[in-house]
This record gives structure tokens, C-alpha cells and sequence, in this order.
């Protein structure tokens, strides 16, 4: 794979990569079509979500504009990363714009994709001081919306710049058509980063969001239990509404949006930290140049698959997208006027 590399791109370019032999051209090129496929999608979805959610004035609270910088951070994600690699893979067999900029491929790589994880987190924190903590919840301001927002982005520039400095390091991976986190380096340098990178950017989140997502599922069921036994209690089958009867209960759509938010992060994320971490600590016999690259573009699919999650699972979003962007036929059409406070207390 390393034959006739260029002399600017050996240093991140790991020898490594050299006991594989070059890529078919077919692989490259459907990686290239893949590439630029899934920037369409995360451009449009993740595009959307923040077009209906600041042009409509009911969607613009203080939390729901952690659902904006998740579409915000997936769509800069995939216009810095997939644009890039889509084209590049049309261009040269190997990364085509030089060392210095697969360095700052990786890095914007890093900063937007940790950005998109940890906003993850402060949704599901919202969710579990709205659903599980209730009344007794810190309520959220708008000013307390943008501290947060401030230190999500100060958070991932300053743990995404190290490799700049000293720490650790950024290089082309796989079938050396993207960059990302130099993790086949032997010295402590690099492994420590490499081990502080997987704690704090998968360890961490993976058992944050599992806690606050088990404990949504816990007051969920709990609540579904006292309705039962209240209605038990007063002689009739049920408490919930007409509507509630012939579908599943809005608690029940909760726990099912809890349950998927971290089964989908676990399949995304898992296998990209994997490799990582084999690459820096097990067997690097092991990270072939496929094995290391489509984790990769897995991870990336998150940006698209995120908006559906967090945006098209919000019951306001849906009407409003039906409004506003009829000829997607998607949404929840606005109820008829003798139905609008119903509307209004579901939404």
C-alpha cells in the first residue's frame, strides 16, 4: 500500500499499513460514492432539523436547542469529513491534500464528533431532569442553555487539540483515504493519549447515557405500573385516553426512544473503539486496512441517523415539518381547531 507515497505524507503514515497490499480501485471508489451519499443525508436531515427548529417560535426553548447543536455538530461533521474523503477518493488512491491538513482533518474530525457525543449526553440529562426528576429538576434557562453550549464546544477544542502540542497524534488510517487519532505508535506518548481519549470519549458517555437512560426506563415503568393499579383501584380498564388506547402509551414511546438511543450509540461508537484500542494495546496484526476503515465510516453514520432519533421522535417537530415541509409527507398533521387544546397538552 505504501508504494510511491509521497515524501510529505510518511509522517502520518504509519509503517504499519505497508505489510497490506494495495486496494482494488472498485472499493475506493464505492467508498467514495458512500462517502458522498451519506454527506447528502446528513446535510439534508441534519439541515432541516435546524431550519424548523429556529424558523418555528415554538421550538425555539432553551432546550431544544441542544437538539440544534447535535444537527449543527453532525452537519459540520460530515461537510468537513465527507466532502473531503468523497472527492479524495476520486482523486488519488491515497489522502490527496498533504500532511498538514490530515491533521486538521482529523482534529475537526475529533471536535465535531465528540461535540455531537457529549451534546447526546446533555439531551439525555434533559430528559432525565424533565421525566425522572419532575418538579424537582433544575429548570433550564435560556441562559443556562447557552453556558452549556459554550462549554460543550470549549470542552471538545481542548481535548481534541493536544496532538498539536505534543500529546499523542493525528494520521491516516485505513486505506489511508481518511485521518484520525494515531493509534499505532508504541511509545507512552501516544498511548496515553489513546487511553484518555477511549475513557473520556466513549467509557464515560457509554455509562452516562445508560445511566440516564435506565433510570427514564425505570420511572416509565413505574408509572405505567401506578396508572394500572389506580385504574384497578377506581373499577375501569384503563386511565389512558381514547388515543392512548389504540396505540402505544406516551410513556411506553418514551422508554422504546430510550431504550434505541443507547442500543444505537453501544453498535456505533463500539466498534471504531474497538479498533483503537487493539491497534494501540492487543494484536495490530488484526487492523487490516477494512477492519480499521468502515468502523470508521460507521461512526460517521451517526450523523444521520441522530436526527431521526432526536428530532423526528419530538411530537412538535413532526407538526411542524408537516407544515412547513409538506412534500416530504412526513409529520403529524395539525389536529382541527375543536381539537387544538388536545393538540397543545400532548405536544
Amino acid at each position: 500500500m505504501l508504494d510511491g507515497l509521497p515524501e510529505e505524507l510518511k509522517e502520518v503514515v504509519d509503517p504499519h499499513w505497508g505489510k497490506f497490499p494495495p486496494q482494488h480501485p472498485f472499493v475506493q471508489h464505492i467508498g467514495g460514492i458512500c462517502y458522498l451519499i451519506l454527506t447528502a443525508l446528513s446535510i439534508f436531515g441534519n439541515g432541516l432539523v435546524m431550519y424548523i427548529f429556529l424558523k418555528c417560535k415554538n421550538l425555539r426553548s432553551p432546550t431544544n436547542m441542544f437538539i440544534v447543536n447535535l444537527a449543527f455538530s453532525d452537519f459540520m461533521m460530515m461537510f468537513t469529513q465527507g466532502f473531503p474523503v468523497g472527492i479524495g477518493m476520486f482523486m488519488s488512491p491515497i489522502w490527496p491534500f498533504g500532511a498538514l491538513a490530515c491533521k486538521v482533518y482529523a482534529c475537526l474530525g475529533s471536535i465535531f464528533g465528540v461535540a455531537s457525543i457529549v451534546t447526546m449526553l446533555v439531551i439525555g440529562f434533559d430528559r432525565y431532569n424533565v421525566i425522572v426528576k419532575g418538579f424537582s429538576g433544575t429548570k433550564i434557562t435560556a441562559g443556562k442553555a447557552f453556558c452549556i453550549l459554550s462549554l460543550i464546544w470549549i470542552y471538545v477544542t481542548l481535548i481534541s487539540i493536544p496532538p498539536f502540542l505534543g500529546w499523542g497524534g493525528y494520521a491516516s488510517e485505513g486505506v489511508l483515504v481518511t485521518c484520525t487519532y494515531d493509534y499505532l505508535k508504541d511509545d507512552w506518548n501516544h498511548k496515553s493519549f489513546m487511553l484518555y481519549a477511549f475513557i473520556v470519549n466513549y467509557c464515560c458517555p457509554l455509562f452516562v447515557i445508560s445511566y440516564y437512560y435506565s433510570h427514564i426506563v425505570k420511572a416509565v415503568v413505574s408509572h405505567e405500573r401506578a396508572l394500572k393499579a389506580q385504574a384497578k383501584k377506581m373499577n375501569v380498564e384503563s386511565l389512558r385516553g381514547k388515543e392512548d388506547k389504540d396505540g402505544d402509551s406516551a410513556e411506553f414511546k418514551i422508554a422504546k426512544v430510550a431504550i434505541t438511543n443507547v442500543m444505537l450509540w453501544f453498535a456505533i461508537w463500539t466498534p471504531y473503539a474497538t479498533v483503537t484500542m487493539i491497534g494501540q494495546f492487543g494484536n495490530r496484526d488484526l487492523v487490516s486496512p477494512l477492519v480499521s476503515q468502515l468502523p470508521a465510516f460507521l461512526a460517521k453514520t451517526a450523523s444521520v441517523i441522530n436526527p431521526f432519533v432526536f428530532a423526528v421522535s419530538h411530537p412538535k417537530y413532526r407538526e411542524a415539518l408537516a407544515i412547513e415541509v409538506p412534500c416530504l409527507g412526513i409529520g403529524n398533521a395539525p389536529k382541527s381547531s375543536g381539537d387544538e387544546e388536545t393538540v397543545t397538552a400532548k405536544a
